[in-house]
């Protein structure tokens, strides 16, 4: 599913326009990336919970010349379903 069918499923299911479903989904997706840009956590009880996690710095190979390189450590969005997802699952 992409984001044009997530917004018709959502316009469907909450009997709302689709322009109205786009502006929903985009201010949520808006409010999960600040939260997580200030280190928050955002938990949606039983569908579950986005937090940033921590990739620590370590060593790769370039593929092409097999010299060994560093990798910089990041901080990557992640997500842990809740129950109810799992359940319904």
């Amino acid at each position: 599913m992409n984001k044009s069918e997530l917004i018709e499923a959502i316009a469907q299911e909450a009997d709302i326009s689709k322009a109205a479903a786009t502006k929903a989904l985009d201010g949520m997706m808006n409010a999960v990336t600040n939260a997580l840009k200030k280190g928050d956590t955002v938990t949606l009880v039983g569908f579950g919970t986005f937090y940033v996690g921590e990739r620590a710095e370590r060593q790769g190979r370039n593929p092409k010349t097999g010299q060994p390189l560093t990798i910089a450590a990041a901080k990557t969005p992640k997500f842990r379903a809740g129950k109810a997802l799992k359940d319904a699952l």
